[in-house]
């Protein structure tokens, strides 16, 4: 099987909720008996961190970074508000730190159950048999997330 085929299937198996983010939510909440649809998020290019965060990332941490995307009271855990990493972090965005995030480095608590996909394996397989691509879409990714924080904290 092609790493791309790979990249598609686990797309298939773990991808955030895409179809939630147009109005396809089938719940509310866990405690209601919420069911997340599991669609294929799209293909994007690894030079938009925007168009990567609408696919990966929106659908639990919101359209505007806050953690109120449509899947979030689905989850286990509430999705971090990623528009105050500067500000938890003395003023200052911790971008490697949302880096190794992205890529699986760190099995933060929130993330202890992979809630949240590892998209480091997942951006390697859609790229070549280089970690190029990967590298270039979790930097994008990362530069879209700390274009999120609030105004002055940076």
């Amino acid at each position: 099987m092609s790493r791309r085929s790979i990249a598609l299937a686990t797309l298939v198996l773990i991808a955030a909720p895409v179809a939630i983010l147009s109005g396809q939510e089938t719940s509310t909440s866990r405690e209601n008996n919420a069911q997340i649809k599991k669609v294929p998020a799209p293909y994007t290019r690894a030079s938009s961190g925007k168009d990567m965060y609408m696919a990966y990332c929106a659908s639990c941490h919101g359209k505007d970074g806050k953690g109120n995307g449509p899947a979030a009271s689905a989850l286990k855990s509430v999705p971090t508000d990623l528009t105050l990493l500067a500000a938890s972090n003395g003023g200052r965005f911790p971008e490697n730190h949302v880096a190794q995030t992205i890529r699986g480095d760190y099995a933060t608590p929130s993330h202890g159950s992979r809630d949240m996909p590892v998209w480091g394996s997942i951006f390697a397989a859609m790229g070549t048999t280089s970690d190029g691509s990967m590298q270039l879409r979790i930097r994008n990714l990362t530069k879209y997330i700390a274009s999120l924080q609030q105004q002055g904290r940076r």
